[in-house]
């Protein structure tokens, strides 16, 4: 159960931005928008209210130290998720998720191991993690030259629509997108690591340890839904694109961008209990088969709705070849961690 719950996870995360793909009549920022909307804002303080009891208490209760962190850490998170759109919008959900989930895994366990503890840099754990980063950069220039080579035949195959989900704008800018969104979605694993105070008193209010990790999910959320929806916000006005919202012949854009949001963070909500249901290999294992998952997932999704039509034998090869060295790269973080 504890792997069906992580897989389930993973597979929700690599889909999230699948409903995106036939919105059409909508630009980025309107679609962008309902999902930050219902991802990190309505759907996250639910959550906390069907499982977790008292959580104004648990707020309350929260050192300070703890409540600045999980913001501070929530507004790096929040640019990362802003990018993460931004740049799979432009690469494509294969690439794009590639990139950013290879260089997120492997940099969320980087970077709390640096700051917490620097001497194990030197130790097995740090050398393994040290081998997964190589592993992630050369996954990244494979995926990269890949994603180069796709590029001209992709640009002559799109169709119209100027939407959701369709590949475009320069390759360069958006490899470079992918690539700080991925950076920065490491504070996600910082917010978790310094805001499980949350948990301890949301145990103490009564929550179901299984369920203790929802009391982080508000909080932490609220930094990405301002970031996210003052920027869509903004081009909105600034195109003139907020009329789309209402467009005839978009009613049913709503409940797709809506479910987005959804499968966003319901996927964290389902990863908790499968990785404490793993027991000792929850934070090591689990954490690796969601993240495989995931990239498995948006590849697989991408190669379906025709994000590699037109492409050649040769930019396909090295993209395949991309995916299997960030899988390995995550593989290898989840073994450094269990060492």
């Amino acid at each position: 159960m504890g792997y069906a719950l992580v897989m389930l996870a993973g597979i929700l995360q690599g889909a999230f931005m699948l409903p995106m793909k036939p919105l059409r009549k909508w630009v980025w920022e309107n679609t962008w928008f309902v999902y930050c909307t219902a991802g990190y804002l309505v759907f996250p303080w639910l959550f906390v209210l069907l499982t977790i009891p008292h959580p104004l208490t648990v707020l309350a209760t929260t050192s300070l130290r703890s409540l600045f962190l999980v913001e501070v850490f929530g507004l790096g998170w929040g640019v990362g998720s802003l990018t993460f759109g931004l740049g799979v919008s432009r690469l494509g959900m294969a690439l794009g998720f590639t990139i950013i989930i290879g260089l997120a895994a492997t940099a969320g366990a980087l970077i709390p191991m640096v700051v917490l503890s620097p001497e194990k840099l030197a130790q097995p754990q740090g050398l393994m993690t040290l081998f997964s980063l190589a592993l992630v950069l050369i996954g990244l220039a494979l995926g990269a030259w890949g994603g180069k080579l796709r590029a001209p035949a992709k640009k002559a195959a799109e169709g119209s629509g100027t939407s959701g989900l369709e590949v475009h704008g320069s390759f360069g800018v958006g490899l470079a997108i992918c690539i700080a969104s991925g950076l920065l979605s490491a504070s996600a694993n910082l917010g978790f690591t310094f805001g499980a105070e949350y948990q301890r008193r949301a145990i103490e209010q009564g929550a179901a340890p299984t369920m203790a990790g929802n009391a982080l999910w508000a909080p932490l959320t609220l930094p990405l839904f301002f970031c996210s929806a003052g920027y869509c916000v903004w081009l909105m006005k600034k195109n003139r694109t907020g009329k789309l919202l209402v467009l005839e012949g978009t009613r049913h854009y709503w409940p797709l961008a809506t479910l987005m949001g959804f499968m966003w963070i319901a996927g964290f909500a389902v990863y908790a209990p499968g990785a404490r249901l793993l027991g000792s290999l929850g934070t090591s294992v689990g954490w690796a088969v969601m993240m495989s998952t995931m990239v498995i997932t948006a590849n697989v999704l991408g190669f379906i709705t025709g994000e590699w039509k037109g492409a050649s034998r040769k930019a396909f090869g090295f993209a395949v070849a991309g995916v299997t060295m960030l899988i390995l790269a995550i593989c290898a973080v989840g073994y450094a961690n269990r060492l």
